[in-house]
């Protein structure tokens, strides 16, 4: 029998049972619409996050505290320790300032109150110097950012982020309005407000317009004074851009160098790590969420091949007399193999294609919910398409085989006297 007869063949036993075979093919489509909607968030979620750390700039090196502490005999995180200060930052910009295109060091200042009229918001302050905008790739949207003269002189003024200046301010114009701020620790201070940051989003984790800048000096001495000179210079992150991507491994060491140069310790109380190296990171840890999701909605697919096995069983068994006379007239085993396997696989496919349209409008649907006032784009790809489709073919074919093989191996004798 040729495939083009074994098709028309198993069509018309497929639609001689039109509701067992829509049925049989429910279950693909589950399977394939639920892994086509999972694989599209995980991607959208991969691109989301990939995006916001882009966002922040590019050939970016982070220079972190490294070294743990030990107080009362408790060795806390990696990471908590004061080692970095705005002298390193400028150190570090003297002495390469030939592959480097600039250095922000900053001082961040997590849960300050920001109040403006009968307006209260808790947000992050952040201290920072002029070279922030450029270096971290986040321009002002409306008035100006920190200069260098009101960093030198310890200016009370603010930037505020998108967010922030919205829920303070409203639709009112913020610029040169006066807030208060205050900070765990410190007796609080008026600022005015010279900009308000253009708005970049971001994620559950991180809102990059939920934020407000201030000159670093003033962050260190007026907002959260340190009780010595040497903690008022702390930074709690210094970020280098570099000038050419294929200079970042060079720049890497040269600044490990010069700050090893002056902490002067047997081991490193500092951790670099670029721009690449999250990136990685972030790949990674959504490749494998999104793999697990995948996974997940396949157990869908083993189950919807459970039922094609169960449904062309019970074909074999009803039809066993007709098996019976197709061997009779002179039909070969592999004729009935390929019978029963056509039709394994139609409805297979069947399901897949109906799988993948349900699944791209789902994906669509789950897209445009907001969950905490963020939405995670979906994104179909033609990888997920491609291997649902194969996927579902290869059901078809795995859970089709043993009924074909029981159906061809029947005895027609036995089966043309099958009641």
């Amino acid at each position: 029998m040729n495939p083009i007869e074994a098709a028309r063949v198993a069509a018309r036993g497929l639609f001689a049972n039109k509701l067992r075979a829509l049925l049989t093919m429910l279950g693909v489509v589950i399977g394939v619409g639920a892994v086509i909607a999972l694989m599209s968030l995980g991607n959208g979620a991969q691109t989301q996050i990939t995006s916001q750390v882009q966002s922040l700039g590019t050939n970016l090196l982070f220079v972190n505290p490294g070294q743990a502490q030990t107080q009362t005999n408790v060795r806390t995180a990696a990471g908590s320790a004061q080692s970095l200060t705005y002298e390193d930052a400028q150190a570090i910009a003297s002495e390469l300032g030939d592959v480097i295109v600039g250095v922000a060091p900053e001082r961040t200042v997590p849960g300050a109150q920001v109040i403006a009229g009968g307006q209260n918001w808790q947000t992050r302050i952040i201290g920072v110097t002029p070279d922030y905008e450029e270096v971290r790739n986040f321009h002002v949207a409306s008035g100006d950012f920190i200069t260098q003269s009101e960093l030198d002189s310890r200016s009370a003024v603010i930037v505020l982020g998108a967010n922030v200046a919205k829920n303070l301010f409203g639709d009112d114009d913020p610029i040169d309005q006066t807030v208060r701020i205050s900070a765990f620790g410190g007796s609080g201070i008026n600022a005015r407000v010279i900009g308000v940051m253009e708005s970049k989003g971001g994620n559950s984790l991180s809102n990059q317009d939920d934020q407000a800048f201030m000159p670093l000096t003033t962050v260190a001495t007026r907002l959260s004074p340190a009780r010595t000179n040497q903690a008022s210079n702390m930074v709690s992150t210094i970020t280098i851009e570099v000038a050419d991507q294929n200079m970042i491994q060079t720049v890497v060491q040269q600044v490990g160098d010069v700050l090893r140069t002056r902490h002067e310790v047997a081991q490193d109380d500092f951790v670099i790590s670029s721009q690449q190296d999250y990136l990685n990171s972030v790949s990674q840890i959504t490749g494998v969420f999104t793999a697990f999701l995948g996974s997940i909605a396949g157990i869908s697919l083993v189950v919807g091949g459970i039922g094609i096995m169960n449904i062309m069983l019970v074909s074999v068994t009803e039809r066993t007399r007709e098996i019976g006379i197709r061997k009779a007239v002179g039909a070969h085993r592999r004729d009935i193999l390929a019978q029963f396997l056509v039709e394994a696989v139609v409805v297979s496919l069947a399901g897949g294609l109906t799988g993948i349209a349900l699944g791209a409008g789902l994906s669509r649907v789950v897209g445009q919910v907001s969950l905490s006032g963020q939405t995670i784009p979906s994104i179909v790809s033609v990888q997920s398409i491609v291997l649902a489709f194969s996927v579902s073919a290869a059901v078809g074919l795995f859970f089709g085989i043993y009924p074909a093989m029981r159906a061809s191996r029947l005895n027609p004798i036995q089966a043309l006297r099958y009641e």
